[in-house]
């Protein structure tokens, strides 16, 4: 790669008379914009985007098995996830160094309830035209924890942090976000495992590139 950096750095201006023609002058411009335009592309690969591979249903109807999306990786570098962004992370639970990918409801500060298969977030209803199905569990973040069928998550088998980093007692801690699976369920999400940690998030998936009857940009 550094040897086409110097050999495009290298290139000096030509002329005409230099290279012996119009079109020949045309030609050697093309091909060092093409030249640019590859290398370009190459540092966006290999530093920017990825791909990843959809092995299950959580994510149904926005993700299918088999779909393979583009995954932006500096995203989460600049900012924090967004509500209703679909994001790739490490999930808090033991899945053999494998990503998850689920889409983000509640982030530092909000209030998340789930109530006859309405989704709440700081009080209002979510509009989720993405949603496979209605939860059929309530939920609240309550009481330093999140409670699933008026029953606390244990928080030896799921991330709870402790009192003193939350900020307010029914309001996500800072630091950490609430994640869901479009096929509500069929996910195995924050309402199992609790809070995915901001450390843990590798990317913003941005697209599905493949199959290419399914390219789609992912908003």
């Amino acid at each position: 790669m550094f040897a086409v950096v110097r050999v495009c750095l290298g290139i000096k201006p030509r002329t005409a008379g230099d290279l012996g023609s119009p079109a020949v002058f045309a030609l050697r411009d093309y091909l060092d914009a093409f030249i640019v335009a590859g290398l370009a592309a190459l540092l966006l690969i290999t530093f920017v985007i990825r791909t990843f591979y959809i092995p299950s249903i959580s994510m149904i109807p926005t993700l299918q098995i088999g779909d393979v999306l583009l995954v932006d990786e500096l995203a989460y570098r600049l900012h924090d996830p967004q509500p209703g962004e679909v994001a790739v992370f490490l999930p808090p639970v033991e899945s053999g160094g494998h990503e998850f990918i689920k889409r983000t409801i509640g982030v530092p500060g909000d209030t998340i309830s789930i109530s006859n298969g309405i989704v709440y977030r700081n009080g209002s209803p979510l509009q989720e035209p993405y949603e496979n199905q209605p939860p059929a569990y309530d939920l609240q973040i309550r009481n330093y924890g999140i409670y699933v069928n008026g029953v606390a998550l244990d928080p030896s088998h799921a991330d709870i942090p402790p009192r003193s980093q939350w900020q307010a007692p029914d309001r996500i801690p800072k630091g950490f976000f609430f994640m869901l699976g479009d096929n509500r369920n069929y996910s195995d999400d924050s309402h199992d495992w609790g809070f995915a940690r901001r450390a843990a998030f590798a990317g913003h998936a941005l697209a599905i590139f493949w199959p290419l009857r399914r390219l789609t940009i992912l908003r």
